[in-house]
């Protein structure tokens, strides 16, 4: 039998807390280590738990979710543990601000049971949670906000040491495509994909699909200015 995936629920609200915890313990494969109700509680128990996963509030009392979560991805303590956000608005901006931290995806706090417990196993077996739709609208929404975090130079970032190809990649990513659909706009095997998206990930430092993406905007490789190639299909959202 394999481990249950330990996750620890990080939210100021007590009663979230506690259905949050019920919903993961009554889960098969699942278990709740923990509960914290501040950002620096969330920091201290994922040390000491080592949680796979925390399901993380960003607006808490104190050290905010957004914090937290950089601690935590930070710290070579808790390198192991995932982030997952939950949050109350999908256009909000400090949604941003946790995936440039490190988090691995981000969730409504509406969302169904189902979703959730879907979004705790593919952020536990090291993907993000961003399904193309969500990453297309959240970061071109905020790489255009007056507030939004200043855009360096492409010349700046390590998108000059990118070939040509990892280039059309790491635009496709941004787009929202999955890796069955990278392959098939530019025949390409899914192994291929694969190799350019570790490639990615490794030249760019990028901890995850969501920091690729955000590197590609934020660099000016991708911008809202320029039309999203039409997608060759659907495909699984953010696979790899």
């Amino acid at each position: 039998m394999t481990a249950p995936v330990r996750v620890l629920v990080a939210d100021d609200q007590s009663l979230l807390r506690g259905s949050f915890r019920v919903l993961v313990d009554t889960t098969p494969g699942l278990a709740a280590v923990g509960e914290a109700g501040t950002g620096a509680e969330a920091v201290e128990s994922a040390r000491r738990l080592r949680p796979d996963v925390v399901l993380m509030d960003i607006r808490m009392p104190g050290m905010d979710g957004i914090e937290a979560t950089r601690h935590i991805v930070a710290s070579p303590e808790t390198a192991g543990t995932r982030v997952l956000i939950l949050t109350t608005f999908d256009l909000d901006e400090y949604v941003y601000g946790a995936l440039r931290a490190g988090a691995a995806g981000f969730l409504l706090k509406d969302t169904s049971p189902d979703v959730l417990l879907e979004g705790i196993r593919t952020v536990a077996a090291g993907e993000s949670l961003l399904a193309p739709s969500v990453t297309r609208r959240l970061i071109a929404e905020f790489a255009r906000l007056p507030h939004a975090h200043h855009r360096h130079h492409t010349q700046d970032l390590p998108l000059r040491d990118l070939t040509e190809r990892e280039r059309e990649v790491l635009v496709l990513v941004a787009r929202g495509f999955s890796n069955s659909g990278i392959s098939e706009y530019l025949h390409l095997s899914n192994g291929t994909v694969k190799t350019y998206i570790g490639r990615l990930l490794s030249k760019l430092r990028a901890r995850d699909r969501a920091q690729l993406v955000i590197s590609a905007y934020e660099s000016g490789l991708v911008s809202t200015a320029h039309p999203s190639p039409a997608h060759p299909s659907a495909g699984p959202p953010a696979d790899g």
